[in-house]
């Protein structure tokens, strides 16, 4: 019965760890400063956007609850917010692993992959994008 109990939590543990491959209630959240493959995250058959945010941002609070609006207000939309930030850092976190990793130099910032999971846009262009979405 423990090895039953093993086992379930390892699959468990991996399913939490998949890709997503439909659309959550609200946008996720991830990274928390760690290296991510924004790839792998997008949602096949919806636009994705990313969304590069820090809570010690002002912009970015004060853009978020209008892309939580669109995430629930458009079907073929998904938001992702990617914490820029590691858990122990006060103030944005400009030297964690994913703004090295992305060269990041302002948040909020964007890219927004396709239905087909491919980068369609980013920077100026996914904030012009993602901004008409907004309006």
């Amino acid at each position: 019965m423990a090895a039953s109990a093993v086992v379930l939590f390892a699959l468990s543990s991996w399913v939490s760890a998949a890709p997503a491959t439909s659309k959550p209630e609200k946008p996720e959240r991830v990274s928390h400063g760690a290296e991510v493959k924004l790839a792998e995250l997008a949602v096949p058959g919806k636009i994705t956007v990313f969304d590069f945010t820090s809570e010690y941002c002002p912009p970015c609070v004060a853009i978020s609850p209008k892309l939580d609006k669109l995430h629930a207000s458009r079907a073929d939309i998904v938001v992702v917010k990617v914490d820029i930030n590691r858990p122990d850092v006060k103030g944005i976190d400009w030297k964690s692993p994913v703004a090295a990793q992305y060269k990041l130099r302002s948040i909020p910032h964007f890219k927004v992959y396709g239905t087909d999971g491919k980068l369609q846009a980013e920077g100026d262009a996914a904030r012009e994008l993602v901004g008409s979405w907004l309006e």
